[in-house]
């Protein structure tokens, strides 16, 4: 005997009961419940569904799914960050480091022969802080629609947004030079300050772009791949 559409259902819906939010780590759960259900259903064709379903929660112990959703999470978040950074390595490696170089060269050549390059620096800052506010906030008010209107909710996701979270930091470090920049003198003729100053502005620049640009599109296109659930949901 095999699961109908509507029993898969009630699978993730008894997942969601017992406090398992995200939609990938309750698929894993469910096909696990599925199968169990399924070679019970060999072993005994009479046994009904809610009968299957409660025998197979009660393997898991007082604690139901904490201890598995933990270190499925656990896995999931391992695999996750490396897929996250795996594309932070590829568009810092050759050739997109030649890239990086040449933006560097370009600002740093702007800077050097521009009167107004303080204010150059300056609206580049406000510029960042925009987008990264703009982005925060977007991402922040997708995760309360989809809390509110109980849409699925992936543990990818959540991971990307906490590297949103992490773009503040890198935001800050960027004000520290930017303050340093516009309130002494003697930086603004200084060539390996310069450069130094338009290096890192162009490291941000990217950090920035591959964090709310980059790494989300990929993310779904992971997600697309591995849960076909996904793609309905995006429709």
């Amino acid at each position: 005997m095999k699961l109908t559409a509507s029993q898969i259902d009630q699978l993730f819906t008894f997942t969601r009961q017992h406090y398992v939010e995200w939609y990938d780590l309750q698929s894993e759960l469910v096909d696990h419940l599925a199968n169990a259900i399924e070679t019970q259903w060999q072993e005994n064709p009479k046994l009904i569904f809610d009968e299957a379903l409660n025998r197979e929660f009660k393997k898991f112990g007082v604690f139901g799914f904490m201890d598995v959703v933990e270190k499925r999470q656990a896995v999931l978040c391992k695999k996750y960050n490396g897929l996250v950074w795996q594309h932070f390595k590829i568009f810092f490696g050759i050739p997109k480091i030649v890239l990086t170089i040449a933006m560097m060269l370009v600002l740093y050549s702007i800077l050097k022969v521009s009167t107004y390059s303080e204010w150059i620096v300056i609206s580049l800052y406000f510029i960042l802080i925009g987008f990264t506010f703009y982005e925060l906030f977007k991402n922040n008010r997708i995760r309360k629609r989809k809390k509110q209107t109980q849409e699925k909710r992936w543990l990818f996701e959540e991971i990307i947004n906490q590297y949103g979270g992490f773009s503040g930091v890198v935001i800050f470090q960027f004000n520290i030079f930017v303050q340093i920049f516009n309130h002494s003198e003697k930086y603004l003729s200084n060539d390996y300050w310069m450069m130094g100053l338009s290096f890192f502005s162009v490291v941000v620049i990217l950090v920035l772009f591959i964090i709310f640009k980059i790494i989300p599109a990929k993310a779904e296109e992971y997600l697309q791949t591995t849960y076909p659930e996904y793609k309905v949901v995006k429709l």
